[in-house]
């Protein structure tokens, strides 16, 4: 279990954080074993449906697990341990709003997964509650906060490739079908557009900024869960970004971002680059690493303590409204693909 000093404080001088861990999935697990590397973060509680799940996953060092039971939902009881600090929300993103609300309401900080909710009507009402209740929240997109991603916009930004024009990325892996399988499933959100995309996003917003217009084509199958998506984004005085994320084939897994001076490519997997090639126009190319111990989930977290310690309600790194507009762009391309989930259907806050 992460450690803190004297008097519940952490070696860095502040408060030692107690996180709850919503949800036992892979996910969890990769990112639980980087939250126990900070010496400012104690693991103390986890939630899941089944209480076996919730006690083989506690031996990851938390103090506490909770499970659905007649006590109700196992978040629901990790809520109302006032021992908890902060929590990590790491369900299929259809239960995203639900849990995240929950969380708020109870008092919480909350680091959530991507993509943040199903659609940017969940997320703006997060927002307004967070905001409300002065609580920290944050989406969970890790890629923000790598070595890597923050090179590239350092030399974007400082101009070592001139103008960005483009950016190309893609994201994808042939899943075999399966139904019960959250990536199949419309009610657990499934889909290449809302488990994939975030990240050819990510980079297309960073270099570029939210565009003009977008489209969106793509293919659903007979469970009406789409398979594979190309969005081209359009900006002023004729910049684009073409970006795919597929279920159905292996892409390079890449993002390439084109100046008017060079450009810069990342390694693969995009999602957590450990090497950047910059090539100016004279075709010579420089390679940079960015290898490290940990997973790079511990970037976003030490990001969360950070903020919390500093009585921020949201990220310079990854701010609410950048979150609110990658969900509206989502919004945009699920309508012209003629993508519904549950979620949709009900009025948000119901």
């Amino acid at each position: 279990m992460a450690g803190s000093g004297p008097g519940g404080q952490s070696p860095q001088g502040g408060r030692t954080l107690r996180w709850g861990v919503v949800a036992t999935g892979r996910i969890a697990h990769k990112v639980t074993r980087d939250l126990a590397r900070l010496e400012d973060a104690q693991l103390h509680a986890v939630s899941s449906r089944s209480q076996g799940s919730a006690r083989a996953f506690a031996e990851h060092g938390f103090a506490a697990s909770y499970h659905d039971g007649p006590s109700g939902s196992g978040y629901q009881q990790l809520f109302a341990d006032p021992r908890v600090d902060v929590v990590y929300v790491a369900t299929p993103h259809a239960q995203h709003f639900e849990v995240v609300r929950a969380a708020l309401e109870a008092g919480k900080h909350v680091l959530c997964e991507k993509p943040f909710t199903v659609n940017a009507s969940e997320a703006r009402e997060l927002v307004q509650l967070a905001g409300e209740r002065d609580l920290f929240l944050m989406e969970a997109v890790w890629t923000r906060f790598l070595p890597a991603t923050r090179r590239a916009l350092e030399l974007i930004r400082g101009g070592t490739i001139g103008t960005v024009r483009w950016v190309q990325a893609d994201l994808g892996f042939p899943a075999a079908y399966d139904p019960a399988d959250r990536l199949w499933d419309p009610a657990a959100g499934g889909g290449a557009l809302l488990d994939l995309a975030v990240y050819p996003l990510t980079w297309a917003v960073a270099a570029l900024g939210f565009p003009q217009r977008l489209t969106a084509q793509g293919h659903l199958n007979q469970d009406g869960v789409d398979v594979q998506n190309t969005l081209t984004l359009k900006y002023p005085e004729g910049a684009a970004a073409q970006l795919t994320s597929s279920l159905q084939a292996a892409g390079p897994g890449m993002a390439t971002i084109s100046g008017t001076a060079g450009w810069i490519r990342t390694g693969s997997p995009l999602f957590n680059p450990r090497t950047l090639e910059i090539c100016g126009l004279d075709g010579r190319i420089e390679v940079e690493d960015f290898h490290e111990e940990a997973e790079g989930f511990i970037h976003e977290l030490r990001e969360t303590a950070r903020c919390i310690r500093a009585g921020l309600q949201e990220s310079p790194l990854m701010p609410w409204n950048e979150t609110v507009q990658v969900m509206e762009l989502l919004d945009q391309a699920r309508e012209q693909l003629g993508l519904r989930y549950a979620n949709d259907l009900r009025e948000a806050g119901t």
